[in-house]
């Protein structure tokens, strides 16, 4: 079967149209409608259904393209073992992890990767969903739960809690509430305890809730929480690894807390070898243990 059709093909269904498949390639639309009639001819099959909207695979493209989404994952991971250099680290390294944690963990610590290895290019896809690693929809993940599949290395990192916070001036001008049934006179900020997040914090969500919380503010993601918290909205549900860098947020009520939740980097056992996962992986792994220490001297603190 012919690679440059399979490979025209495979941009058609995934544009899903000529036009659009054409760009990508840098081809003319007649030149791929070309080679998709030559591809159908070949096979002796018909792979698009044609409409005014566009194209639609039939029962038989949908076979090939599920294959030929394979073997382009196959490439992928071959292109990235032998781009990994014994001694050097560069080229694109796709890490997926939570909005809340990239955003706000993540992130900052970024330019001291970057400092060390200049040539290192992060694509960092920040969302809920879990991506297929195995499938390299990403490279490596850091997942607030073990992940389930088998064929993946995986490190638990550390753990965290949620709890809440407010800022000074929130609490200089509304007080600090004494117990949890006095949350009902200030705003609680929080994410909809059915939206994607750690079944920890739904779960402290629901409890919290139950205590006829008079006015709330709903948010999709832990880092619009955090931006309401410090501008003296109310009181937020946050991850306690905000404290470090941002120490002035005042905790309240300490004896409420959420369950523990795990925090792992994982990565498929096919990158084992790769550099840049290696790299990465010790990165993260000494920002974990410089934040453990820094959280271990924090709380020694009010015992000396």
């Amino acid at each position: 079967m012919d690679w440059d059709k399979l490979r025209i093909f495979h941009a058609v269904a995934s544009a899903g149209s000529l036009t659009h498949a054409g760009d990508t390639l840098h081809l003319s639309q007649s030149a791929v409608s070309r080679q998709i009639r030559a591809l159908e001819e070949g096979l002796d099959t018909t792979l698009f259904h044609r409409h005014a909207r566009g194209l639609i695979l039939t029962e038989q493209g949908e076979l090939l393209f599920d294959a030929t989404r394979h073997m382009t994952k196959r490439l992928d991971t071959a292109a990235a073992r032998i781009r990994d250099s014994e001694d050097e680290v560069f080229g694109e390294l796709r890490v997926t992890t939570t909005i809340g944690f990239g955003s706000l963990w993540l992130a900052p610590r970024l330019p001291a990767l970057y400092e060390k290895y200049p040539d290192l290019k992060i694509d960092l896809m920040l969302e809920e969903r879990l991506l297929d690693l195995p499938m390299r929809e990403a490279d490596v993940a850091i997942r607030m739960k073990e992940p389930s599949q088998a064929d993946l290395i995986r490190r638990r990192l550390m753990t965290i809690n949620m709890r809440l916070f407010a800022s000074p001036s929130y609490i200089e001008k509304h007080g600090m509430p004494a117990s949890i049934e006095k949350l009902g006179t200030h705003r609680l900020i929080s994410q909809n305890a059915s939206a994607a997040q750690v079944s920890a914090g739904a779960t402290l969500v629901r409890e919290l809730m139950s205590h006829s919380i008079g006015s709330t503010l709903s948010v999709n993601n832990y880092f619009g929480v955090l931006q309401a918290v410090i501008h003296d909205l109310g009181i937020g549900v946050l991850p306690d690894y905000l404290t470090q860098d941002f120490p002035d947020l005042i905790r309240v009520l300490p004896e409420v807390e959420s369950a523990e939740v795990p925090v792992f980097l994982a990565y498929p056992e096919e990158l084992r070898q790769s550099r840049r996962i290696e790299v990465f992986r010790d990165f993260v792994t000494e920002e974990v243990i410089a934040y453990r220490r820094r959280q271990r001297e924090a709380e020694a603190v009010p015992a000396a």
